[in-house]
């Protein structure tokens, strides 16, 4: 009996250990173009088990037993693979463990996904902050101590996906054709890292914010509505709550373990031509913040696992695009080998990498095909303007001089557009979850708002909206991040006051709502606007005056940037006006005619359409 119920403990041992094992991917496709796949397997003393697999089309290229005996990384050859289900098998003696495994079949219409280009408008939405569709996932049991609270600013406030998708028909009205949320992978961390940028799990989303499962119904959602959903993605770092930093797998998978080194954020040093190889290391291999281990991508094991895991998200889920973020400090040669992957898998697609310089030249540093990066081809299409966005805080509120301020400030801007080997592809923005918002405080009307928002959505670019500008969102980074991720009133049970609705915005609110929906709605499909080439002339008596232009028709955009009355000589708009007499002005619904002269009332905007 002894002897029986000991073989009853050793089976029960044994399948209790199959139990503990993990592997990722948990399951990939045949029919991918790359035909390598990379399987981390985690497991009690897992390296002491030899590997073997039960398919007769995939074979077992190598596998490779890391510093801690708790992990091991398999390299599967595909190549020939067929969507079929089959067993990895681990043997150590008598002891066995059996995991089955599956290669699904490839959705034919994935290849073909349309990355987000110049014809859309992008909402940056932060889901702690968006929406409360759910409050049953407020408060979960987690590995990390943490508290829902929306009186504290660095708290979780329970927003989620449900939250989103209950409102996809807003954003929709609205005008939006794309969203980009930031990063809804579980953040298991202590306080509840409500920010997302502290990953502890990559192939799982967060259930304070809902399930993998509705994950991808919300993107089937927004398709369905005619929007796109760009993922946010950071290979940067880790949350320091991961199982990576609990079990570390080898002493080369984090920079810097031990002891800390922090970054510089010095980003020049890329470009800079004097920059010493100290001071290169200390950007991309010190940690961010403390709590965000710095991962080594150059790591064989570490890049591909992170190259894997976005295009398993591409493909398992149909998102839209990817915003990089942190994307300097990261290995250079494996994000271009990770830009490669992915237009290898998806030739449409588009990736937007978050490069924050005060200045133009190092942003256009990164794009693909720049002339002005002396290095290796960053292969990266899409860049975000951060220089504008700087700007944009301070010269849609100045008067505009005939020698600098305001308006003068941003036409200087622009017409540092020729170094960017591609302007479609760069990202503008006039705030985001990281800045003080464009509206530093509730203004008391509008004229400078409405200023910034035409000049965004009429320029050459790809323009980002953050959450609740629409609803004149106001707030300052200095006070707190929270005050830059404020709660949307009424997307929590209980609110008040619902500023999803109109009856629930103030008339200010609904003035600023009307115009951004106006135009929004007026830009989908606008081939001028999207893809149009842009003249611009300098700004005289304080007035601003560009156009756009494709296959015979033009757009002309007219902007007094002054608290005063203008009169502007329209006869130096003749390359523009061409003899015109007259055109359509879009926010007026009238036409305006043109005689050799035109008066401009304090910060009127005019857009016409010929």
């Amino acid at each position: 009996m002894k002897r029986i119920f000991f073989y009853l403990l050793l089976f029960l041992s044994v399948g209790l250990r199959a139990q503990q094992v993990s592997i990722e991917p948990a399951f990939w496709w045949s029919g991918m173009e790359e035909s390598e796949l990379q399987l981390m397997v985690y497991g009690n003393n897992i390296a002491d088990y030899k590997t073997t697999i039960t398919s007769q089309n995939i074979y077992l290229k190598e596998s490779v037993v890391l510093e801690s005996p708790n992990y091991k990384v398999l390299y599967l050859d595909i190549s020939k693979s067929i969507p079929e289900k089959f067993d990895i098998v681990f043997t150590n003696g008598k002891k066995k463990i059996t995991i089955p495994y599956e290669l699904k079949q490839r959705e034919p219409s994935r290849r073909d996904i349309k990355g987000f280009d110049s014809s859309d408008v992008l909402y940056l939405i932060m889901p702690d902050r968006f929406a409360n569709g759910d409050p049953t996932n407020d408060q979960l049991p987690m590995r990390m101590p943490y508290k829902v609270d929306r009186n504290n600013p660095n708290a979780r406030h329970g927003g989620d996906l449900k939250g989103i998708s209950d409102h996809l028909d807003y954003l929709s009205d609205l005008g939006v054709t794309a969203i980009w949320l930031n990063p809804v992978l579980e953040n298991d961390m202590e306080g509840g890292a409500y920010h997302g940028y502290a990953t502890t799990n990559y192939y799982r989303i967060d259930p304070r914010f809902g399930t993998n499962d509705e994950y991808v119904k919300l993107i089937a959602d927004a398709h369905a509505k005619g929007m796109k959903v760009v993922m946010d993605m950071i290979f940067n770092h880790c949350g320091s709550d991961h199982p990576w930093m609990k079990d570390v797998p080898s002493k080369d998978w984090f920079n810097n373990l031990s002891p800390y080194v922090q970054t510089s954020h010095i980003k020049e040093v890329y470009f800079d031509n004097y920059a010493s190889e100290y001071d290169k290391q200390l950007l991309t291999d010190g940690w961010f913040v403390p709590t965000m281990p710095d991962l080594n991508q150059r790591n064989r094991h570490v890049a591909k696992y992170l190259i894997q895991n976005s295009i398993w998200w591409i493909e398992y889920a149909g998102v839209d695009g990817i915003r990089q973020d942190t994307y300097p400090y990261a290995d250079y040669q494996m994000m271009i080998d990770w830009c490669k992957a992915i237009d290898k898998e998806y030739p449409n697609y588009n990736i937007v990498g978050e490069a924050w310089y005060n200045n133009p030249i190092g942003t256009a540093f990164w794009q693909k095909d720049s002339k002005l990066n002396n290095k290796e081809n960053t292969q990266l299409k899409s860049v975000m303007d951060f220089r504008l966005m700087g700007l944009a805080h301070s010269a849609f509120f100045e008067e505009t001089g005939e020698w600098g301020g305001g308006l003068r400030n941003i036409y200087e801007h622009m017409a540092t557009d020729y170094i960017y080997p591609d302007i479609y592809n760069v990202l503008r923005f006039l705030d985001n979850h990281d800045t003080d918002r464009f509206l530093p405080e509730m203004p008391k009307n509008l004229d400078n708002f409405k200023q910034g928002i035409t000049f965004l959505l009429t320029i050459p670019g790809i323009p980002q909206i953050y959450y609740g500008t629409e609803l004149l969102m106001n707030g300052n980074k200095s006070k707190s991040d929270g005050d830059i991720r404020k709660d949307v009133p009424g997307g929590w049970p209980g609110d008040s006051v619902n500023q999803f609705t109109a009856e629930g915005r103030s008339e200010l609110q609904n003035e600023g709502f009307n115009f951004m929906q106006k135009l929004l709605k007026w830009r989908q499909g606008n081939e001028v606007i999207a893809k149009g080439k842009m003249r611009h002339y300098v700004p005289q008596n304080g007035v601003y005056v560009y156009e756009r232009y494709l296959n015979g028709k033009s757009i002309l955009v007219f902007m007094n940037g002054t608290s005063k009355e203008t009169a502007i000589d329209l006869n130096r708009y003749g390359e523009s006006l061409k003899g015109k007499s007259s055109g359509f002005d879009v926010l007026s619904n009238q036409q305006i005619q043109f005689n050799s002269s035109m008066k401009l009332l304090p910060r009127e905007i005019y857009i016409v359409e010929f």
